[in-house]
């Protein structure tokens, strides 16, 4: 099998020749590249061609058109800072009153010069260059996440108690955008897109159920339609959440290092869905020696026997780990098909 086969393996729940590897990368992807973050959030060809490098080097089996949670953002109208060596972030919020989401522009992704754009360019390369042998994913950022962006953090957590009325009807007006956005990166070349919704892990089980679910189960119906596929990337400790993440229509779920694994397990096994992680980054990988890490992602592959499963960090890996740390993190799971063939 070759990566993406492998990968699509494990997502349809048959079974693959070992465990597929789906690390997220991007600083580790700028270092080992000899860029600036700069230079690989804001273009194309220096992103695409860090991921490929990446693909080439370690023999991934899945490549990522992420960098930064503020493409859709600058289109809106948003204020982007680009520091040097750490991602982009927007300089102020795009709405402070509810008469502005009215004023919101529904941004075309292929509008040339704009940051969407940029990364529609960025999966195209990607894909034309590794399509046939590696799994390529697009990113968004999920309606909620992109609410919390758009408005900040704590203004728009405030929302849900004060107004939830103004929050759906950002949620709403932000869920086209998103559409719209992950259909192009489809049309690009991604087979799957990358979503992540990591402030909804802030949220109780009966907020998420109303203000995040909804919204992510239209972007995936949507994906789905468009003959694509689609990943959910939640950082942080979603153990209370992950019995409403599993009814979610997604492909493959990324689980942080903070759920407890065997937890993970059976929700994910109890519904036949496939799901990814949780070796803790900082920890079992970037503070470890190579064999810790080996037995880490071990453990994690044996806890995980039978079911639908890709080996991964919790979350993204930092660039400051060993290169024979990260060696063997993506060797572990043909270590550990060798070792289970010999007994």
């Amino acid at each position: 099998m070759n990566s993406k086969q492998r990968c699509l393996a494990a997502i349809r729940g048959e079974k693959p020749d070992r465990t597929p590897v789906f690390p997220l990368l991007m600083f580790m992807a700028v270092d080992r590249a000899g860029t600036t973050y700069r230079e690989f959030a804001s273009d194309a060809q220096v992103l695409a061609e860090a991921q490929l490098m990446i693909y080439d080097r370690y023999h991934v089996d899945a490549i990522t058109a992420c960098s930064d949670a503020f493409r859709l953002p600058a289109d809106l109208g948003g204020r982007i800072v680009f520091p040097e060596s750490k991602p982009p972030y927007i300089e102020a919020p795009l709405i402070t009153r509810p008469e502005e989401i009215d004023r919101l522009p529904r941004p075309d992704p292929r509008q040339a010069g704009s940051r969407m754009a940029d990364r529609l360019r960025a999966c195209e390369i990607m894909a034309k260059a590794a399509g046939d042998e590696c799994l390529v994913l697009g990113w968004v950022d999920m309606p909620f996440a992109e609410a919390c962006s758009a408005c900040g953090v704590t203004e728009f957590m405030m929302l849900l108690v004060d107004d939830p009325a103004t929050a759906h009807k950002l949620l709403n007006r932000l869920t086209d955008s998103v559409i719209d956005f992950s259909l192009a990166q489809l049309e690009a070349g991604a087979e799957m897109i990358g979503a992540g919704d990591a402030a909804a892990s802030l949220i109780s089980p009966p907020m998420y159920r109303e203000f995040a679910l909804p919204y992510e189960q239209r972007v995936c119906e949507a994906i789905h339609n468009a003959g694509g596929m689609i990943k959910l990337h939640i950082c942080g400790n979603t153990t209370s959440l992950l019995p409403d993440i599993a009814t979610l229509d997604a492909d493959l779920f990324n689980v942080d290092h903070l759920v407890d694994f065997r937890f993970a397990c059976n929700t994910f096994n109890s519904v036949g869905k496939c799901f990814k992680g949780n070796v803790d980054p900082v920890v079992d990988i970037m503070m470890a020696d190579a064999g810790t890490c080996r037995r880490r992602a071990f453990n994690c592959m044996h806890l995980a026997e039978g079911a639908r499963y890709m080996l991964s960090a919790g979350c993204e890996i930092p660039a400051e780990t060993p290169d024979d740390v990260f060696r063997a993190f993506c060797e572990a799971p043909a270590s550990y098909a060798s070792k289970k063939e010999s007994k």
